[in-house]
């Protein structure tokens, strides 16, 4: 990893290590265009074209509805087990988060507003396939549905080079109810959901993450009227920033650096180092290098390592400003009494706090959401969380003494505005109640 140092090197090359890849969203939306269109006109005939032309997989039918057959959910007993476990994590934490009471509160004598959640009715969770087989991500998206109260969950999910499905997904999406598993990934997939097909529902809202691909077509059909579907988040490629001191361990650093490196060549992998000699930091890239040999991604993080960035600072409030401007997905503590930092962190997608706290039980089996804001978009958006799928709904009542005591407020305002019915509906009622 290039080092960089705020002494000795120019704001300019300090600002190059935390730039994000340019994502040429116009030229990637031409090409997404006209295979949403595709999927939006022909249906499942298009769908199976497409699937057939880039996954090279030949499907008799792109859709398979619950009761899924045992055959197809063949995993080992200790697979199961940390599936299982996972899926109970997830649904604590998330359960903890589902707003079951109504907020009442009287803002003036007469007057109550009150806000309440509901499920989003029908929500689709898109499983990307690519260069790794993803449960968590199955779990990450179905669970929090589940807690939520949708009535209707659609997996999509690309099919292997047999045409099979992975059959962890087929087993989460048989824990959690799912309807359906749409077998397709890519634009396709993500239109097939948000369209709807001759034998695949349509739904209202679209998570997941995915390759440059599948966020051009969910931005493109949350911006189509005749869609009516929401997304969760706009995304980019997976990252992580790792702010480490002199009391880290070499290796548990490596290690956290690894498990990010490994996701893709695109990747961002960026160790701010707080404090520490030019030894200390000789210790991290010796045991990058020796842990990375024995991975079997090995050459998809050399790739991602070699533009990936140690930058020194010399005190802490230097780490948390860098970090809270690169407002990264995955921000790692690894610095003495880490807990006490938290509240430094002002726009981040999770936070792994101290020596024990790996990104990867974040990203399996702690309870926590790995559907996380990516290209700096933590800046303004959350997480995947129960409220994704929900949408929240608010109601006022108001009393002849409420009436009383905001009417002339109102009326004065729509008078402002021009709008004469608006201050009519108040005033005739004033008038009734003998109040003007």
């Amino acid at each position: 990893m290039e080092r960089f140092n705020v002494k000795k090197n120019s704001k300019q090359a300090i600002a190059k290590c935390l730039e994000r890849p340019i994502q040429k969203s116009a030229d990637i939306m031409n090409l997404v265009k006209p295979i949403v269109e595709k999927v939006q006109n022909e249906g499942n005939k298009a769908l199976l074209e497409l699937t057939a032309k880039f996954d090279r997989v030949t499907l008799e039918d792109p859709v398979l509805f619950a009761p899924y057959p045992e055959s197809m959910m063949q995993i080992t007993p200790d697979i199961k087990k940390a599936i299982d476990i996972s899926f109970e994590n997830i649904r604590i934490f998330h359960e903890a988060q589902n707003q079951k009471d109504t907020l009442t509160v009287e803002t003036c004598p007469g007057v109550k507003c009150s806000r309440f959640a509901r499920p989003i009715e029908k929500v689709g969770c898109y499983i990307p396939g690519g260069t790794a087989v993803l449960p968590s991500t199955t779990l990450m998206l179905s669970v929090p549905a589940l807690v939520a109260g949708c009535k209707e969950i659609v997996f999509a999910s690309p099919p292997g080079k047999d045409g099979k499905l992975t059959p962890e997904v087929v087993y989460v999406a048989h824990k959690v109810g799912a309807k359906c598993i749409v077998l397709a990934g890519g634009a396709q997939a993500v239109a097939a959901m948000a369209y709807g097909t001759e034998t695949i529902p349509k739904v209202d809202k679209i998570m997941g993450p995915g390759n440059q691909f599948v966020t051009a077509a969910k931005m493109l059909v949350s911006n189509d009227s005749n869609a009516m579907c929401a997304i969760d988040m706009p995304a980019g490629p997976s990252e992580v920033l790792v702010i480490a001191d002199k009391f880290a361990d070499p290796d548990f650093v490596a290690s956290d650096l690894l498990s990010q490196a490994e996701h893709g060549i695109d990747s961002q992998v960026i160790l701010i180092t707080v404090g520490m000699t030019r030894e200390e930091i000789d210790k991290i890239d010796v045991a990058v290098h020796e842990q990375a040999l024995v991975l079997p991604r090995v050459d998809i993080v050399r790739q991602c390592i070699a533009h990936s960035y140690t930058i020194e600072v010399d005190t802490y409030e230097e780490a948390f400003k860098m970090s809270n401007d690169y407002a990264p997905e995955h921000l790692i503590l690894q610095i003495e009494d880490a807990e006490s930092y938290v509240d430094k962190v002002d726009h981040a997608g999770s936070i792994f706090v101290g020596s024990y706290s790996p990104e990867s039980c974040g990203d399996y089996s702690s309870g926590t959401n790995h559907t996380l804001p990516t290209y700096g978009y933590a800046r303004m958006y959350s997480g995947v969380n129960t409220a994704t799928f929900q949408k929240f709904i608010t109601s006022q009542v108001v009393t002849p003494l409420g009436l009383q005591s905001i009417g002339k407020a109102v009326m004065d305002l729509a008078e402002v505005e021009g709008l004469d019915a608006h201050r009519n509906a108040v005033k005739i009622r004033m008038e009734k109640l003998g109040y003007i």
